[in-house]
């Protein structure tokens, strides 16, 4: 086996379990490899550090599966790996709808495999993963006989791994219109051209979060994607639901989520740009009682952190501004470039430039069939926050 050697200093992130290996932490690489292929990683004094695959086109270089040096990386590797993750929602309740593999935070770094009733969709997201897809595959096909298998990696990632952007069946085909159920309510999926995998997971059990205290009140929501956070609080029983997103294919999702549990009555949704209408809102002096904000990521890389910190600024004043004294925000941020600590530093700040008060009254992550994996900070990656807003 090809042995990959690291620096005589070793980051302390290695030496605590993060699998991710940067060429600039290799020392040397004894023997001939190609892009997929499996290695051993060793100190310089030829330390077993753990089994992974390798890219050398990759910045990150090498991705650890293993810190067992008996392990074999085989098929049958994966679908332990596989039914161990399985094990693993099912202890905690999610089984029908889940996010089955997280990547690192399940030992199969730069693997995503969503389930959604009896169909899964999965991304291969480095060159090693895309060399074993056939294995995930067949571990999927062996463990949960589905009806259907749809890759969605048309993601631009891959390409820092030599890797094309592709999505299609890994089945047989299928109707990739589907409808999942989530507390209670139904969705519409679309997994071929949905955003992510088809439908963010992740925030299911903040869902639920917002059930009191949206009880017979008016509610704003902004980037609503599909409607679920709105469909969530009209069936809570709010008296109102306004939902504004620019993508007018995802406004018409969220009107037929509406219209499919028998809410369109309430939730209403329009195709506009939110960070304008918000801002006119404002002039405007509306006022609702609950909003929420779940914008988009606003950053993808550490180059473009502050902006993104202005612009998640930014639309919270606008959101704070925009409730009755002593209504609640709600917000996110999806991105683990912007932690937890810098995020609710954001919030303070868009407080005291509203010259509100705020109370907290929740602060959660993403739901548990995301682990989060202390010092792999990309497992950390969404913050979910209510707070009460007073006047000064």
């Amino acid at each position: 086996m090809v042995i990959v050697t690291l620096n005589k200093r070793i980051a302390p992130r290695i030496v605590n379990g993060h699998p991710w290996i940067f060429a600039n932490e290799v020392n040397n690489i004894q023997g001939d490899c190609a892009a997929g292929d499996t290695v051993e990683v060793q100190t310089h004094d030829k330390k077993f550090v753990g089994l992974g695959y390798i890219n050398p086109q990759s910045q990150i270089i090498v991705r650890l599966l293993t810190r067992t040096k008996n392990d074999v990386i085989n098929e049958a590797f994966f679908k332990q790996r596989i039914e161990k993750a399985w094990r693993y929602r099912q202890q905690l309740g999610y089984t029908e709808n889940c996010r089955l593999i997280f990547g690192e935070a399940d030992e199969l770094p730069a693997l995503i495999v969503d389930k959604f009733n009896d169909y899964f969709v999965l991304q291969t997201l480095s060159f090693g993963m895309e060399v074993w897809k056939p294995a995930i595959v067949k571990a999927i096909n062996e463990i949960f006989s589905p009806k259907g298998i749809y890759e969605r990696n048309d993601v631009p990632v891959r390409e820092l791994e030599g890797l094309p952007q592709i999505k299609g069946f890994l089945s047989e085909p299928f109707n990739t219109q589907i409808i999942i159920e989530e507390n209670g309510l139904k969705f519409h999926v679309d997994i071929e051209n949905g955003q992510k995998t088809g439908y963010f997971l992740d925030q299911r059990d903040n869902r639920r979060a917002i059930q009191h205290i949206v009880k017979n009140a008016d509610v704003l929501g902004a980037f609503t994607y599909t409607g679920t956070f709105e469909i969530h609080a009209a069936h809570y029983g709010a008296k109102s639901v306004l939902g504004l997103d620019i993508s007018e294919q995802a406004v018409a999702k969220a009107n037929e989520n509406a219209a499919l549990n028998g809410l369109q009555h309430i939730a209403k949704f329009e195709a506009v740009n939110a960070f304008d209408v918000l801002k006119t809102m404002v002039k405007e002096g509306k006022k609702y009682d609950v909003v929420m904000l779940d914008p988009p990521a606003f950053t993808k890389s550490r180059e473009t952190i502050q902006k993104a910190i202005t612009g998640y600024k930014e639309i919270n004043l606008r959101g704070m501004k925009l409730l009755k004294n002593g209504g609640f925000l709600v917000t996110s941020s999806c991105t683990n470039l912007v932690p937890p600590d810098v995020f609710l530093q954001t919030i303070e700040l868009a407080a005291k430039d509203a010259k509100k008060k705020i109370r907290q009254v929740t602060f959660q992550a993403q739901a548990s069939d995301h682990p989060i994996i202390w010092g792999l900070d990309n497992t950390n990656y969404l913050k979910f926050l209510i707070v009460e807003v007073t006047d000064r």
